[in-house]
């Protein structure tokens, strides 16, 4: 007798599942359509053919389970289980519409169409008078809920942070950075297809460190060189290891530029000095994964295209 209702309450529930995965997608299909084309007044008309039509369906889902489920002992009652399975499987459809738009993973086209119908089966699983069945649709909505709600969000965050990382990565010759001077922090670089650009502040703000600019590219010349014609604002020398020191007036900028295997950096500041400024190219590191982190987590790298 036992096992003749657990068949029973089988084929109920998957009757159930059947039916709404089918239905329920053809549904939104058509309001879909009718939105498109005929606005308020063609998705009043889909609601009014398509609602009825899918709770008669699911009502006729319950005949097999007239002797199993309480409330569909009678067409009177069938018609008030179905309204409620649908309305409850609705939400949790809405539920599963609101994580996919947030990028939640959840199979390829044809397995999110067949899980159209398990909130639905889930629903009608909770009107059976069973304990274990109860304890399974409850353990199936938890662990829908876990996913949608933490798991698949933060396995969606994974994959954005692995793809700007990658993204980030793209010219990792251009990816070095020199170690802040004292009382500076980095305050921003940004990344772009010919080169990566550093800006250092001070790491209380107001005070008067100014800031220090760093600039790493790829190389135009063999050795930099002082531009010419010459600026006479600017005084400019390139030394026997072909460091190129330039220093503008009016307000005094220093600027020190060296090759870096195929690359040229500059550093420049109005405030530091050349000792200050030589710290920084001397102290020249590739950009690690641990710094790259913390610039992305305090939103202080960005990526220019």
């Amino acid at each position: 007798m036992k096992s003749d209702r657990g068949a029973l309450t089988a084929l109920h529930l998957s009757l159930v599942w059947a039916v709404t995965a089918a239905v329920v997608p053809a549904l939104g299909v058509g309001l879909l359509f009718a939105a498109w084309d005929g606005g308020a007044g063609g998705l009043v008309g889909v609601l009014a053919l398509g609602l009825p039509l899918a709770v008669g369906l699911l009502a006729t889902a319950g005949i097999p389970a007239r002797t199993v489920v309480p409330l569909c002992g009678s067409g009177r009652q069938r018609l008030g289980w179905a309204v409620l399975v649908f309305v409850l499987g609705t939400l949790g459809v809405l539920a599963g519409l609101l994580a996919y738009d947030q990028d939640v993973p959840l199979g390829s086209a044809g397995t999110r169409l067949a899980l159209t119908g398990v909130p639905y089966a889930v629903a009608a699983a909770f009107f059976v008078p069973n304990r274990w069945v109860r304890v399974g649709a409850a353990a199936a909505l938890a662990t829908a809920v876990a996913y949608g709600g933490f798991a698949g969000p933060a396995r969606v965050q994974e994959r954005r942070h692995e793809a700007q990382l990658t993204r980030y990565r793209e010219h990792p010759q251009l990816l070095y950075l020199g170690d802040a001077p004292p009382g500076m922090r980095v305050a921003h670089a940004q990344v772009e297809p010919t080169g990566f650009l550093v800006d250092y502040r001070p790491v209380v703000e107001g005070s008067d460190l100014g800031h220090a600019g760093l600039v790493v590219r790829s190389a135009l010349t063999p050795t930099p060189r002082c531009p010419e014609p010459a600026d006479e604002a600017v005084a400019c020398t390139v030394d026997a290891h072909g460091e190129m020191r330039a220093v503008r007036d009016s307000p005094r900028v220093v600027t020190l530029t060296r090759r870096h295997g195929n690359e040229e950096v500059e550093v420049s500041s109005q405030s530091l000095d050349e000792a200050g400024l030589r710290h920084l190219l001397d102290t020249l590191h590739p950009l690690s994964e641990t710094e790259l982190e913390t610039l992305i987590r305090g939103k202080r790298i960005s990526h220019v295209f």
